[in-house]
């Protein structure tokens, strides 16, 4: 059985493994024609070849003449032969050269009565102005029609039930067709017969090629073009397929060193023995060699060129995939060079691999992400390389080079807001994020709004120690002036804290801290009906714990998260109080369809220990806003004093659903906001308010702009008929 050895470099678009038979073409000639040939007869006789020579001067011997006889004789015998034609009534007026006649036009007869008359002076002249558009009419209607053809292609219909191991699907054929078909880029329309002529040559091989990605290396294509039965139709292409038999695979051999597991490569190599030979699973097969070999301890692994045995009479084909697997490695030492942001032991911090690990290739790509996350290169490169020292269990150790190129280490930001409330709101920052290296950022913020304003400064230490772990101590002066109070604080405050980040969302977060204040506040006596400034000295030590399965920190559309936090707190004034201030929040997200989202959120707080007047207001619970209950202005929820100010309470609870659908980079929210808050530390769970709005959503590449409008349910005197609310981020 003879076989015929093809390789051939895969496309994107195809698997360009196809087998071309070769054919020769044998040329016969014929005997009888050749001794046909051998017996012609002459075309004519000798006699009647020799009569046609002319005779031969008898006076040949004589001396030539000069240059300027031949031309006196030649002179001559023109004359003789125009007198000749004048005397027949054929002669014509010789051709003239450079718009003058060579011979003299008397000779001819002209008839012409008006030749004779005088010139008409210039400037009697009258010329007939030319009329451009008539030309350029003229020139359009000339211009050749515009041809219009269909194509369609046949012979596709019954190749799905070729094979019952992986049958063709003819509509992805088709798809695939129009996808890079030149007939379809061309709308039908064409300038002329050959343009459409050679969009149907690049079409046959364009169809041949997506046949062979499905195994027909065999199929052919014939292109025809059927011209209309009336003129002006349009013409119709067919392209008509034969596909041939469809080759399996009959063997799948890989040449190269042995591996660890031994089966690591034939159990990732997803086409079978018996299968179809069909490009997009080899190519994937082939893709996900390359990626699982880096993952189980072999990064400098590599994939060669594929080697396929044709057999046209079995229609089967013997695939061979040689490997280069390089050894089996662990994790080495870490090396830097470049302009560094920082050194060796600190990307050791970073890493989530020790030295000895078995080879990871998403570690690596972990480390290479995390890099970049501190924002303090503007290019940096994580490569391995092969060491020659021998690990644990037989693997060699796999040298980790980090390639830095420190960027800019400064950064300026802002942000803005409103809230109806809360008034417009102003933020912006100066930060450098490796003043005190490594990570060691300072950060001086300040903010300017209606109702707002204040400055701090802020030192954070990212990776501090342990990855994801950051630092942070600062300083404060905040003046606040809202409906509920009015306060001037100072605050000190540090903090521990493992959070996500939008590179790195963690399902499992936490924090805790101190924080130390000062705070004058006016507060409502009710005992005396007046509002009193009063001072108060804070100490307080608060925790979160956070668990996530969302799938987006600023847009989620699937999942959960649960926060709860705590914070015992001391204070300062009148008298010294020990309290607790706790809140648990629950939201949850669920798509209904690939564009509709539903969300909830619940929240509940509580202040044990301690009576409303012994709290300083800034740390009571309020209710109201664009992160609150919405319809309603900023902390507007709750009791309420004589003059119908919030007062803060001891207790919380709210509650949100909403209705999210997006459309390309724009969406919209119909929501339904619910909370109240009370004077004791139990929720009552009673006169709740509702407030019921609709809100557009713009979204960018760092999460949607919010613009909500909300109304108050059951409207109260002095709750406002319309909140409005801009921010960024979903508003849960």
């Amino acid at each position: 059985m003879s076989k015929l050895r093809v390789l051939r470099v895969l496309a994107s678009t195809v698997l360009a493994i196809a087998l071309f038979p070769a054919f020769t073409a044998k040329a016969q000639i014929s005997d009888t024609d050749q001794q046909s040939q051998d017996r012609r007869e002459p075309i004519i006789t000798d006699e009647e070849f020799d009569e046609t020579i002319p005779p031969i001067d008898p006076d040949i011997d004589r001396p030539l003449g000069s240059v300027e006889d031949w031309k006196t004789e030649q002179q001559r015998l023109e004359q003789e032969q125009r007198a000749d034609d004048l005397k027949d009534g054929t002669a014509q007026l010789p051709a003239a050269k450079d718009g003058v006649a060579d011979e003299l036009i008397a000779d001819a007869p002209i008839n012409d009565p008006e030749i004779d008359d005088p010139l008409v002076p210039i400037e009697d002249f009258d010329v007939e102005k030319f009329d451009e558009s008539e030309y350029t009419e003229a020139a359009e209607n000339s211009q050749s029609a515009e041809l219009r053809y269909a194509y369609r292609i046949a012979g596709l219909e019954g190749i799905e039930d070729d094979s019952d191991v992986r049958p063709v699907n003819v509509s992805d054929i088709r798809a695939r067709f129009q996808e890079l078909s030149a007939l379809e880029d061309g709308d039908g329309k064409a300038a002329n017969g050959a343009m459409v002529s050679a969009r149907l040559r690049e079409d046959q091989q364009l169809l041949i090629d997506i046949m062979s990605g499905q195994g027909y290396f065999d199929a052919s294509v014939n292109g025809n073009v059927e011209l209309p039965l009336q003129a002006g139709d349009e013409l119709s292409v067919v392209l008509t397929v034969t596909p041939g038999k469809r080759y399996d695979f009959a063997t799948i051999m890989f040449d190269s060193d042995p591996v660890e597991p031994a089966d690591l490569i034939t159990k990732n190599f997803v086409p079978k023995v018996g299968e179809p030979i069909v490009a997009e699973r080899v190519l994937a097969a082939e893709a996900n060699l390359a990626v699982v070999l880096p993952e189980e301890g072999y990064p400098f692994a590599e994939i060669g060129q594929r080697d396929i045995l044709l057999d046209p009479n079995t229609g089967t084909g013997d695939y061979t995939l040689p490997l280069q697997t390089g050894p089996r490695s662990s994790f080495g030492d870490i090396v830097t060079t470049g302009t560094t942001a920082f050194d060796a032991d600190h990307i050791d911090v970073i890493a989530r691999f020790e030295k000895g690990e078995l080879y990871e290739s998403r570690k690596l790509d972990d480390l290479r992400k995390a890099l970049v996350a501190t924002g303090l290169f503007s290019i940096v490169s994580v490569k391995p390389t092969p060491s020659g020292e021998k690990g644990p269990d037989d693997t060699q150790y796999a040298t980790i080079n980090v390639e830095q190129q420190a960027g800019p280490p400064r950064t300026l930001a802002g942000s803005a807001g409103y809230g109806t409330g809360q008034g417009f709101r102003v933020e912006g920052s100066w930060t450098h994020r490796n003043l005190f290296p490594p990570e060691g950022a300072l950060i001086a913020s300040a903010v300017a709004g209606t109702q707002e304003q204040g400055a701090s400064l802020t030192f954070r230490r990212s990776n501090a120690g342990r990855r994801d772990r950051t630092v942070e101590f600062g300083l404060s002066a905040l003046h606040s002036d809202f409906d509920a109070y009015e306060a001037f604080t100072g605050r000190l405050a540090g903090r521990i804290s493992y959070n996500s980040t939008p590179i790195w969302q963690k399902r499992f977060t936490y924090s805790y801290g101190f924080e130390v204040l000062g705070t004058n506040e006016e507060d409502f006596n009710f005992a005396t009906g007046q509002r009193e400034d009063r001072t108060f000295y804070v100490a307080a030590l608060p925790g979160e714990v956070g668990f996530d399965t969302t799938d987006s920190l600023l847009d989620p559309t699937k999942g959960f998260r649960l926060s709860a936090k705590l914070s015992p707190e001391a204070s300062l004034g009148s008298g010294t109080q020990f309290y607790g201030r706790a809140q648990v929040e629950a939201t949850s997200y669920y798509g209904v369809a690939d564009n509709i989202i539903l969300a909830g959120r619940a929240r509940i707080g509580s202040i044990a220990g301690a009576d409303r007047a012994d709290i300083a207001p800034s740390r009571r619970f309020y209710a109201g806003g664009g992160g609150s209950v919405r319809g309603f202005g900023y902390q507007e929820l709750g009791p309420k004093d004589i003059d119908n100010d919030p007062v803060g309470g001891r207790s919380l609870i709210e509650a949100a659903a909403e209705v999210r659908y997006r459309f390309g980079d724009y969406g919209v929210v119909g929501f339904v906001d619910a909370g109240q808050v009370y004077t004791s530390s139990t929720p009552g769970f009673d006169n709740m308010r509702f407030g019921v709005g609709i809100g557009g959503r713009f979204y960018t590449n760092f999460g949607p702009l919010r613009l909500d409008v909300a109304t108050p349910v059951n409207r109260q005197p002095g709750e406002s008929r319309v909140s409005v609310y801009i921010s960024i981020g979903q508003a849960f």
